[in-house]
């Protein structure tokens, strides 16, 4: 709860800045949770500035809450930069994972939350970071998973964002509850469905989902943390045994 009220106050903080100051300002990189946390409650009054939740890119995990005045946008105010890591293998000749690069970035001694996404290829990753930490990863940032890395920083502009594999699934649920959905769309059983609802791990529409009796509707997004994520694309009549058609596009 704690922590809960510190991102609040340092978002209207933030906010508060931009309008009394008439400039950009932007938060921290916040996680899905705090993400949900800002969307029901300050990104839903007026402030006398525009709040955007930007991440470098649509879709992105981890995004900034950014503030702009009238006069600002995205591209004026950009506060996101591109680490581009090209890599050998690792230890063992295997290729660097996610895991491998967040470790050896946060090695360097920087805070979690100063790291947007990290988009990794077969050659490296291209790792999103708050600008004012940029130059210091270019200079610091040689190493991860005992990998030597080449190490350069591009604007927001040149993001490589990678393919991303699409699945169609077509399939019967007993209900439109959260749990019967999250179910199907990611090919787990409804036990542990619940546990990740309870874990705080299922977002629906960008907001922490907690209830599992919640009803979902056509066009809804679901997000399973370390899954991906599903569109309830298309919500059809009953079987015979009275289930309900579904369609998901899932990412």
């Amino acid at each position: 709860m704690k922590d809960d009220e510190l991102i609040i106050g340092q978002a209207e903080d933030k906010i508060g800045q931009c309008f009394e100051r008439n400039m950009p300002t932007n938060t921290i990189f916040l996680d899905p949770h705090q993400q949900s946390l800002l969307r029901g409650t300050v990104a839903r009054k007026d402030w006398g500035c525009e709040l955007l939740f930007y991440g470098g890119y649509e879709d992105a995990e981890r995004v900034v809450l950014l503030c702009l005045p009238n006069y600002a946008t995205i591209e004026t105010a950009q506060p996101l930069m591109v680490i581009r890591v090209s890599a050998g293998v690792g230890k063992g000749g295997r290729q660097l994972a996610h895991g491998d690069y967040l470790g050896s970035i946060t090695g360097l001694g920087i805070s979690r939350s100063m790291i947007g996404d990290i988009l990794v290829r077969s050659d490296g990753a291209d790792i999103i970071v708050l600008e004012e930490i940029a130059d210091y990863i270019l200079r610091n940032y040689t190493k991860a998973g005992r990998a030597e890395l080449s190490v350069e920083v591009c604007p927001i502009e040149d993001l490589m964002i990678p393919e991303r594999k699409l699945t169609h699934v077509i399939d019967t649920v007993a209900s439109l509850r959260l749990d019967n959905i999250v179910a199907s769309a990611f090919g787990i059983s409804r036990t542990k469905a619940t546990q990740a609802i309870g874990q705080g791990l299922v977002f629906v529409n960008h907001v922490e989902a907690t209830k599992v009796d919640m009803q979902l509707s056509e066009g809804d997004r679901i997000v399973l943390r370390h899954k991906g994520r599903a569109d309830l694309s298309q919500v059809g009549g009953r079987s015979r045994k009275g289930r309900v058609y579904v369609e998901f596009e899932r990412y």
